[in-house]
């Protein structure tokens, strides 16, 4: 992360940021806007390719035929101009990221813009055909169908963002997943949740036939499952990295701990040697000092006796001789 900045530095980034959005929204839109007509014909192809042979679309508005194509313009500049809002949305959140929150968020940002705009072309290509067959297809006998452009353009638009919406789904799975709120075995678990909600939102979000909520219903579900594939694969990839931290952390703690072993070891093997070189010397004092006290007595008991002592000692002797020798006969 970056050096944090004061909170008016950040209001005054993400106004600058803002005008420049709306700068390029208003330069693609001049350049659309003479082009408004044929959009608009683009637009109402699908319906008019169902339509009765002479049968045309009609507007009810006074203003309409200008407004209308004029609403579609701008519109279709903000769709355009996506993936530049979402770079300087990202470019002003990006500094307070983490380097590992930035290597997710920014596959994550990529992947949602393709998949917004993979159901934008899903729904013109594939959902328009058969749901406006199925209307046509469908009307009473006697009735002519002559739909308003103004109420067609916001069906058109209503359906665009359903579609573009529920192409988010794997991204929605795997930020949860990211994020720790659940995993995809809990996602796995809810399937059949998923599918009634699917059936639920396309209701919910497309005209009441079962051609438009199955078409919307079905891709739900198969992105869900396509988000449980993805997130059980970064789910894996999370454990064994998680797994291999925990075996380094744990043979780093088992070096020290033998570290310190063989320390401690060598520690109580220096103070036996110290206590028993002690005990020796003490032993040995003891000992020395016991000779000496016995050389001191013996040199004590065993004082050899002076020439005075030794005549007087003869002189005893020989008198105990004569005494012995008179008392005999």
């Amino acid at each position: 992360m970056e050096h944090e900045q004061p909170f008016m530095s950040h209001l005054i980034e993400l106004r600058d940021r803002i005008l420049r959005i709306v700068v390029v929204v208003i330069a693609i839109f001049m350049v659309l806007f003479f082009f408004a007509n044929d959009l608009y014909h683009i637009v109402s192809a699908p319906l008019l390719a169902q339509l009765p042979e002479g049968s045309t679309m009609i507007a009810t508005g006074v203003a309409a035929p200008f407004l209308t194509p004029f609403k579609l313009s701008l519109v279709t500049s903000i769709f355009i101009a996506i993936p530049f809002i979402f770079y300087q949305f990202w470019s002003f959140v990006a500094p307070g990221l983490y380097r590992h929150e930035k290597r997710l968020a920014l596959p994550l940002l990529v992947s949602s813009i393709f998949l917004f705009y993979a159901g934008i072309v899903f729904s013109f290509y594939v959902v328009f055909p058969l749901m406006f067959a199925f209307f046509t297809a469908t009307t009473p006998e006697g009735v002519s169908m002559m739909t308003d452009i103004s109420q067609y353009l916001d069906f058109v638009l209503k359906m665009f963002f359903a579609f573009g919406l529920a192409f988010e789904v794997p991204i929605v799975t795997i930020v949860l997943t990211i994020t720790g709120v659940t995993n995809a075995d809990k996602l796995a678990e809810k399937r059949p949740y998923i599918i009634v909600g699917s059936f639920v939102v396309g209701m919910l979000l497309t005209p009441p036939d079962i051609i438009s909520q199955t078409l919307l219903a079905i891709p739900i579900w198969l992105l869900f499952e396509l988000g449980v594939i993805f997130s059980r694969m970064i789910g894996n990839k999370k454990a064994e990295r998680e797994a291999q931290e925990q075996e380094s952390s744990t043979s780093s703690a088992t070096d020290t701990g033998t570290t310190a072993s063989t320390a401690a070891g060598a520690g109580v093997a220096a103070a036996t040697a110290a206590a028993t070189s002690s005990e020796e010397s003490t032993a040995q004092t003891h000992a020395d000092t016991a000779s000496e006290d016995i050389s001191d007595s013996e040199e004590s008991r065993y004082r050899p006796m002076t020439d005075e002592e030794m005549e007087a000692e003869l002189d005893a002797i020989e008198r105990e001789e004569d005494d012995e020798d008179e008392e005999g006969p």
